[in-house]
């Protein structure tokens, strides 16, 4: 299986819902996140470009792309930043992680990974994520997972759960029949900086 999302761009309405339950169920530190929703308008946040009555805006949440041909896997000298053989999920290995970032200089897409500077703190003093996710180190570099301890069960990532929308999908990009191949087969979508080479994983229907 090589596991992908779709955004459909139209119908996202830039409510972070996925971004606040990503770092929920992930219970990720302090000022860390591995899901934004970027505003395309203005130059502000919520804020549209034009004047009126002539304005446009639209979302765009991005997090990591979970490369076909990942940047980041290539340049990791210890093998801590790894495509999931059985998934396509671009993971990484807190253990094995040195802190070098190589990775976070690979990656061309800016901002979808954080690094650890200090030990990992919290606005509360317990997890209130998954029980199952690895608990986040001081000096390494972390970034989504596309929930890695759900989609092992048989479950959505929770960002496509809880999309009020309905702007997000998940599916088996190799398999013809799933949703998320239907939808990018008979949709126009566009892709983060393909002129990369890394073919992302993630969709913008438009």
């Amino acid at each position: 299986m090589r596991y992908g999302m779709a955004i459909d761009t139209d119908s996202c309405i830039g409510c972070n819902t996925c971004a606040v339950m990503c770092k929920h169920t992930n219970n990720l530190p302090n000022d860390i996140w591995w899901n934004r929703v970027f505003t395309d308008g203005g130059d502000f946040p919520d804020t549209a470009r034009g004047q009126y009555p002539n304005v446009e805006m639209s979302f765009l949440p991005v997090a990591c792309q979970h490369c076909e041909n990942p940047a980041c896997v290539k340049v990791c000298p210890v093998g801590a930043t790894y495509k999931d053989p059985g998934t396509g999920a671009v993971r990484q290995d807190y253990d094995k992680c040195i802190g070098c970032r190589m990775c976070m200089a690979a990656c061309p897409y800016t901002g979808v990974r954080s690094f650890n500077w200090e030990e990992p703190a919290y606005a509360i003093d317990f997890p209130v994520g998954d029980p199952t996710v690895p608990t986040h180190q001081k000096h390494t570099v972390e970034k989504c997972t596309m929930c890695y301890q759900r989609i092992s069960n048989g479950e959505d990532p929770a960002c496509i759960r809880v999309c009020p929308g309905q702007a997000r999908y998940f599916g088996d990009l190799d398999d013809p029949n799933s949703e998320i191949s239907k939808l990018i087969t008979s949709r126009e979508y566009r892709q983060l900086l393909p002129e990369e080479g890394t073919k992302p994983s993630v969709y913008y229907l438009v």
